[in-house]
């Protein structure tokens, strides 16, 4: 029997939360015109995070504008890079967990994959051995790979949108800071502290604020210390918050209210009777007696008339 081929399990998780992101961008990077939604999903993957599992889709952007020199150019959604790094299947929330064990808690690969499983992730020993060197590369800062990203980009865009963003992992000690370049979805560097200070995010993110490529645009979520951070090392770039955050935020208050509501109704609904299903509600018929008439048939109204 010949050796069948190694290849990625394909995982698929029916009950996972459906988490679909828009592109962050409201404006062509080019000709300053609204981009267009395209309605389709540039990526889809189920990602293993430390609280569940999730499909995660992202939908790009278009610019529309006949006269652009970009007309057609696709934006993609750089939030799922908050998620999880590109095409891996499980969470940085997962990557951070296992550096944060082995490291800190001196925990060797098999024990970790067992805190895993536990939690109902999936992950044999070997890949959590992949894993924990993915975390440190991200660590590590950029590389040729990534700085070859970084200038291609540069040189089409005529310069690079800087994201940032930090996250506490589940059973995590610090935080986890990645800036990652929005317009080629690239995951450049990360940063593992305890609550830093503007100060200090400065200092890490100094030597990419010093290579040699125009800064668009910053985008990071509401946190004081990040905002300044971007604006201290990128002055002149325009600042743009997260669409996600921002939407959350908004959102926050009537979704306390609404569940208020619910809570409400079901205290002033829970003592009426239940509805009977069908068969209870024949069971509960006189037998023997005659049959009640049917209602008289009345035919469906056209689709563009209403009863009064």
């Amino acid at each position: 029997m010949s050796k069948q081929p190694r290849h990625r399990p394909q995982r698929s998780f029916a009950d996972a939360k459906r988490v679909i992101v828009d592109c962050e961008l409201d404006k062509c990077v080019h000709c300053g015109q609204p981009l267009e939604s395209s309605q389709t999903w540039h990526m889809r993957k189920y990602v293993q995070t430390m609280k569940a599992p999730l499909f995660v889709a992202g939908k790009s952007k278009k610019c529309a504008n006949p006269d652009c020199s970009h007309s057609g150019q696709h934006y993609h959604a750089s939030g799922v890079l908050r998620i999880s790094l590109p095409f891996s299947t499980y969470g940085l929330d997962v990557l951070a967990f296992i550096g944060w064990q082995h490291e800190h808690e001196h925990k060797q690969f098999v024990e970790i994959q067992q805190k895993l499983n536990e939690r109902g992730v999936l992950v044999n020993e070997r890949n959590v051995g992949k894993l924990y060197r993915q975390f440190l590369a991200l660590l590590g800062g950029r590389d040729e790979r990534v700085e070859r990203r970084l200038t291609a980009t540069a040189e089409e865009h005529g310069g690079l949108i800087w994201g940032l963003d930090g996250l506490q992992p589940e059973g995590h000690g610090t935080l986890l800071y990645v800036l990652y370049e929005v317009l080629s979805g690239t995951p450049v560097t990360a940063l593992q502290a305890d609550h830093p200070t503007a100060k200090e995010l400065v200092t890490w993110l100094n030597p990419y604020s010093a290579l040699p490529f125009a800064a668009l645009a910053t985008l990071s979520d509401g946190e004081d210390t990040l905002m300044a951070a971007l604006k201290t090392c990128w002055p002149d770039a325009p600042h743009q918050r997260c669409q996600e955050h921002v939407l959350g935020n908004i959102a926050a208050g009537a979704l306390k209210e609404d569940s208020r509501l619910r809570k409400q109704m079901g205290e002033d609904l829970g003592g009426l009777a239940k509805v009977p299903t069908q068969c209870e509600a024949e069971a509960s018929l006189p037998t023997g007696g005659p049959a009640e008439p049917a209602p008289p048939f009345c035919p469906p109204l056209p689709a563009n008339e209403m009863r009064p």
